[in-house]
This record gives structure tokens, sequence and C-alpha cells, in this order.
């Protein structure tokens, strides 16, 4: 990030380093595949719970702290201290709702399980990946990591047809982008804010872009990590794991942009986003965490990741 340079070049380049973080959470892919299963549900578990906390604090420091005051600083939403509510609860609620609604558009499409480590099944597997009808019920990803069949499936001499394998893997990037358009968001509506309160500073919109990264570092490897688990290559695991932040620098952009030229509507976006955020997290971050079985390692990798981010928003905000 340049200071002094305009809000949406600011916001390409604090979400390019988010995607580039994304990326290297991927290429751990290449790392890890040899370690033991078991291991592997420990890393996911600390490293999801870490990214959970990282997100917690940032939602509140980076977006609805400034929120807040932008709020109370407004000529039109400072006349009582129920119209000051109104931009923040708002903003918040309708970014929760949000996602909600994307979720259900999303099994709409059949993915009835969309969380992070969402993978598509291997040219060996022919069912479904995202929920076993045979068996009637969903199967996580760290239940089948040591039998190597991570989605529960059953093997099917007759393997889906090329058709049938890219519409899997479309469903996965769809389900990826929408999860991520939050954070993207986050990042330019951050740096769109820059100057307009006190909270809101050129240092505190590097170190929410700084903590999206360090939370995307995990999201690309629980991608990454289960595709190769399902039998994908590790180059075809690690590109479809970088995927998963292509979108925030479009997310971003838009972001800065939007809040630039309509500057009254940036109470609302900084509370959607964290709203959106927030959302994220609890359906979809920490029981992604608590899958493995490390109950105790998730928590107490989301209390670190929450002071780690609370310490740089604070520190150097």
């Amino acid at each position: 990030m340049i200071e002094g340079a305009s809000p949406v070049v600011q916001a390409l380049l604090g979400t390019l380093l988010t995607w580039f973080l994304t990326a290297l959470g991927a290429a751990g892919v290449f790392v890890l595949s040899g370690v033991h299963a078991s291991n592997q549900k420990k890393i996911l578990s600390g490293s999801l719970g870490f990214a959970a906390g990282v997100m917690l604090a940032a939602s509140y420091w980076s977006l609805l702290a400034p929120a807040i005051e932008l709020s109370k600083s407004s000529d039109f939403w400072n006349a009582n201290e129920v119209m000051i509510l109104v931009p923040v609860c708002g903003g918040f609620f309708f970014g929760a709702l949000f996602v909600y609604a994307a979720d259900l558009g999303l099994e709409s499409l059949g993915i009835t399980n969309p969380t992070i480590s969402l993978a598509v099944a291997s040219e060996k597997y022919g069912t479904n990946p995202f929920r076993n009808e045979e068996f009637g019920r969903e199967h996580n990803y760290y239940n089948g990591l040591e039998s190597g069949n991570p989605y529960g499936q059953k093997e099917d001499k007759h393997s889906a047809s090329s058709n049938a394998q890219w519409k899997r893997i479309l469903l996965l990037i769809v389900a990826i982008t929408v999860h991520n358009i939050p954070e993207g968001l986050a990042v330019g509506v951050g740096f769109g804010a820059i100057g307009r309160s006190s909270l809101a500073t050129f240092e505190s919109a590097c170190t929410l872009a700084w903590g999206i990264g360090l939370q995307n570092f995990p999201e690309g490897l629980s991608v990454s990590l289960p595709l190769y688990a399902s039998g994908f290559s590790l180059r075809r695991a690690f590109w479809y794991g970088q995927l998963s932040g292509m979108v925030e620098p479009i997310a971003g952009v838009l972001g800065a942009i939007s809040v630039s030229l309509f500057e009254p509507f940036l109470p609302w976006a900084l509370a959607f986003a964290a709203g959106a955020m927030i959302y994220v997290v609890l359906s979809e971050v920490v029981p992604e965490a608590h899958q493995g079985g490390y109950d105790k390692l998730a928590n107490w990798s989301a209390m670190a990741g929450f002071m780690v981010m609370m310490s740089l928003d604070v520190g150097l905000g």
C-alpha cells in the first residue's frame, strides 16, 4: 500500500496482498501433503481458529468502531442516539442477511454445506462432493482423512463425465467467491474511509488488509489440502485453492469506489462489511475449526488470533 494514493489504488493493492496470502496458504499443500492425517487435522483446526479470532477483532476495531464514530459525526444521523444506531445496526444486519441469502442460493445449486474447506470430489468418485445422497447425510473432510476418502463416498468404477466434474468445480468456485466478497469489500471500504474520521486512518486500513490476509492464509490451505486428499494433483489443488482469493480485488475496488462516491453511505458500508464477516465466522469458520475434534486448540487459537489483531489495530491504528 502506498500512502497518499487514491482509495481505489489503495484498495486494489490491499486486496492483491490478501490474494497473495491466500495463494501462499494454498501453497502449503506442497509442504503438508506428506504430513500424517492427524497432524493435518490439528493444523487446520488451529489455523481456522486463529482466522476466526482475527476476523472477529478486525470486524470491530477496523469496521464497526469507525462506523459508529462516522455515524455520530454525521449531520444527518446524529440527531439523537437512536438515529446514530440506524446505519450501524442496519448495515450490520444487511451484511449478515447478504451472506445468509447467498447461502440459500448456493443450497439451491446443490451445495448443502458451503464451508471454507469445500472441495470437489476427485475423478474416482462419481457422487455429489457436497452431499452423499447414498448415506443420506453430510460428511466432513476431517473424518475421512485417514481413509483417503474425506467425503465418505464409495468409489465408483464408472467415474463422472468431464461435464459433471467441471460442474462440481464451478459450484466450488461459486461458493468460495460468495464467501470472499465480504473480505474484499471490507478492505475496499476501509481504504475508502481514510480521513473521514479519527479512527479511519491509513494505518488502520493497512492493518485491516494485513489482518484479512492473515486469515486468508489458512483459508487457502483449507481448500487446497482437502482437494489433494480427494485425489487432485498438487498443482491443481494449489490452483483451486488460490482461486478463493481472486474475487477480493474486484470486491475491494468496488467497495472503495462506492464509498468515495456516496460518503453518507460510509457508515452503512463499514457496518455491512462487519456483519457479513462476522456471519461468515459464526456460520462457517468456527464450525469448520471444530470439525477436527481439537476444540481446545481451535478455541485458544481463536483467542490468540483475536489478541494479535487487537494488538495490531490498537498499536498501529
